[in-house]
């Protein structure tokens, strides 16, 4: 650093520092530091997302079908990441959630997986579980895929809180004091979970109900294990029930509890259901036997 003085006034002086450059190659070094990943890295790197089981290895059980992927192959794909004047990848054109998508593509390129994953969480309560089922509209709006692949997104959120699960980063969030309110929240799909973890770590007392025999809503029924394996919830539901979340399965609220007593019994109620009506399509072969609604 270097320091300059001024005389203001004639009398009283102030000193102000500053970076001091002695060489280009010094300018050029910060400047690559400040840069997003590797600059050239999506003229340099292809695409690459994660490879396939063989089928012969497939076809002997229901698990999730890909091969775990090496972390310089992950840190590869980081780099692609081209810092974008305007990332569509987030926001209205990307990601419903706002994902903090560049700032986490360049933390895994650089290897700085436990700033990453805070990254992550700052916007997602369950990355697992978009990483994994999200159609990654925010590839579709990647600007690097105007005229080459996007970047690899949905496979780096996965790889990123799967590690921190691996490594024992993520762990229960408990507030810093409870507020004395309690919250009943019906449905335990991804919603209603993440109502329940904001809520919980906001301080309140949450009661999630759900009619079926386990929780998850269509995480848990309508989700094949070849696409995300039932594990991935239960992990999950160890950190909520830890932060103090309490589940009531075999529950149908207005049956089994009215709507009533949850209002009387909890200072706030919250609706996170499913629709649960079928979608019909009238289209020619509809009446044939055998065509079933799948969910």
């Amino acid at each position: 650093r270097c320091s300059q003085s001024a005389k203001i006034d004639g009398a009283r002086r102030v000193t102000r520092t500053c970076e001091q450059f002695s060489t280009i190659a010094d300018r050029r070094k910060t400047r690559d530091e400040l840069a997003m990943g590797d600059p050239k890295g999506f003229l340099k790197y292809a695409r690459e997302g994660p490879k396939r089981k063989p089928i012969e290895l497939r076809v002997l059980d229901w698990k999730e079908m890909y091969e775990p992927i090496p972390e310089e192959k992950l840190k590869v794909q980081g780099a692609r990441c081209m810092d974008c004047g305007v990332p569509f990848c987030q926001g209205n054109t990307g990601c419903p959630v706002v994902n903090l998508i560049p700032e986490w593509n360049d933390l895994v390129y650089r290897g700085r997986w436990k700033d990453a994953l805070k990254a992550l969480h700052t916007t997602n309560n369950f990355p697992e579980f978009t990483g994994r089922l999200c159609p990654a509209p925010c590839e579709g709006a990647c600007v690097l895929g105007i005229n080459s692949d996007p970047v690899s997104i949905r496979v780096l959120e996965w790889n990123i809180i799967d590690r921190g699960f691996n490594e024992g980063l993520v762990e229960p969030a408990l507030p810093v004091r409870k507020t004395g309110k309690t919250v009943a929240i019906i449905g335990s799909g991804p919603a209603g979970l993440a109502a329940a973890q904001q809520l919980a770590r906001a301080g309140h007392s949450v009661t999630v109900f759900e009619k079926a025999d386990r929780i998850g809503g269509l995480l848990r029924y309508g989700i094949p294990d070849f696409k995300m394996e039932k594990w991935v919830i239960d992990r999950r539901l160890e950190q909520m029930t830890a932060e103090g979340v309490e589940f009531k399965t075999g529950v149908t609220v207005g049956k089994d509890v009215t709507g009533e007593q949850l209002r009387q019994e909890f200072d706030a109620v919250g609706l996170t259901m499913g629709a649960e009506m079928a979608r019909d399509l009238p289209v020619p072969g509809r009446d044939l036997a055998g065509i079933h609604f799948a969910m």
